[in-house]
């Protein structure tokens, strides 16, 4: 017992620490019947919907042939930053940016490193991560804490878009900037790493960097599984692709107040339930109770006088760096669920709490994923001299250093925008 609380504890930290934090806030508001309304059904319901449809597209190689084919010209360094980069923000639109860094991270770092670019991987992973936080704050499904706020304020999705705009258009150049700024774009030679993770189709890349290693049996295995299909589940396959953007759609549908959200996730169980039940089973279920426990730590909070007054009294006088300063202590999605029963003024919370994605490690749990990631990479290949270079902590000054500019020039800019 005491081992399998080890492993649950290494292997979901954040979910630990979210109960824990739950726990304590029972001991000033015992159970009740308020309990009851603590929880956002809708939020978690369409949050689950997107982690299983992108799972299911991820399975499929969905995911990673639109990466590739985002980030398929890779002919200098500079030009290969650039298009991970890029890569990782577009697929954080739509693929939430947890998962968008998980399909990216390892692609890249392949890429890079069978071009000898192992020297870039550090700074291509902050930028990916900044990618990926600040990218999909543009829309209701990008990001966590947007799903949350878009459905807890009801949100029309024109103010949403307008709202957030302007600090999205400006991460977007930042993060160019950055790009073109601190990266040399030298070098004639050509990255064979992507042509040849394209022609192998090494999806294990998007489960663990190591499988680099074995680029040919990969390529291999998926051809002679791909060979060995039955007529009907080869027809099955063939049209997957199809079936899961029209499962997206839907449950864009739902958090957009268009379909039934019940009715949506429904749907999506009992289709996924036919054509890929691993989809179902690889869903974030850690997320999805963390979320659980920052509604009961959120709404016990909001009972406590003291606390109560404290934040009610911050919020009115800033919103916005209240809330940027939250999500650097207690990452960005718990903040905007405990923050959000203090404030009417969403608009404020809504930029603080993306922008404050930016920051420090613990910021967002996406920038977790990302420093897990690189100490993976770097343990997997410890002779290569730019990964030996830069030491955990080397990567965590870098990625401090980046994401404290960031996080200050949005916030300046937001002041003024929000007047």
């Amino acid at each position: 017992m005491k081992g399998k609380a080890l492993i649950v504890a290494r292997d979901h930290p954040v979910l630990c620490i979210a109960a824990l934090a739950a726990l304590a806030t029972v001991v000033f508001v015992p159970p009740d019947a308020a309990y009851l309304g603590y929880v956002d059904a809708k939020t978690l319901a369409c949050l689950f919907g997107i982690l299983a449809v992108a799972g299911a597209m991820r399975n499929a190689g969905m995911l990673d042939a639109a990466a590739l084919a985002l980030s398929s010209r890779l002919a200098t360094r500079r030009a290969a930053v650039f298009s991970l980069t890029g890569a990782t923000l577009a697929l954080s639109l739509f693929a939430t940016n947890d998962m968008a860094l998980v399909v990216m991270l390892p692609l890249s770092a392949a890429a890079l490193l069978r071009a000898r670019w192992d020297d870039l991987i550090p700074f291509t992973f902050v930028m990916q991560s900044l990618a990926a936080n600040l990218g999909g704050m543009v829309l209701p499904f990008g990001n966590p804490q947007n799903l949350y706020l878009f459905e807890r304020y009801e949100i029309p999705l024109q103010d949403f878009l307008a709202v957030m705009a302007l600090p999205f258009a400006l991460s977007v150049v930042l993060i160019a900037l950055c790009c073109v700024a601190f990266v040399r774009g030298d070098g004639p030679e050509k990255a064979r790493g992507l042509q040849e993770h394209a022609s192998g189709r090494e999806s294990a890349h998007a489960q663990s960097v190591e499988d680099e290693r074995g680029e040919g049996a990969g390529g291999e295995r998926g051809k002679g599984a791909a060979g060995s299909l039955a007529p009907g589940a080869a027809a099955a396959r063939a049209v997957a692709p199809a079936v899961y953007v029209a499962l997206f759609l839907l449950v864009v549908g739902s958090v957009l107040r268009l379909v039934p959200w019940w009715a949506s996730t429904a749907v999506v169980v009992g289709v996924l339930a036919v054509l890929d039940r691993k989809a179902l089973r690889q869903v974030d279920w850690g997320l999805l109770l963390t979320f659980a426990c920052f509604f009961v730590f959120a709404g016990n909070m909001a009972r406590i006088p003291a606390v109560e007054g404290l934040l009610a009294q911050g919020m009115e006088g800033s919103a916005l760096m209240v809330s940027a300063a939250t999500s650097q202590v207690i990452s960005n999605v718990p903040a905007a669920v405990l923050l959000s029963h203090f404030t009417g003024s969403w608009q404020a919370l809504l930029i603080g709490v993306n922008v404050g994605g930016a920051g420090t490690l613990v910021a967002s749990l996406a920038s977790l994923i990302t420093f897990s990631r690189f100490c993976v990479v770097r343990k997997g290949f410890p002779r290569r001299a730019g990964l030996a270079a830069c030491t955990p902590a080397k990567f965590v000054a870098l990625f401090s250093a980046f994401n404290f500019a960031f996080l200050a020039v949005l916030l300046a800019a937001s002041a003024v925008f929000l007047g």
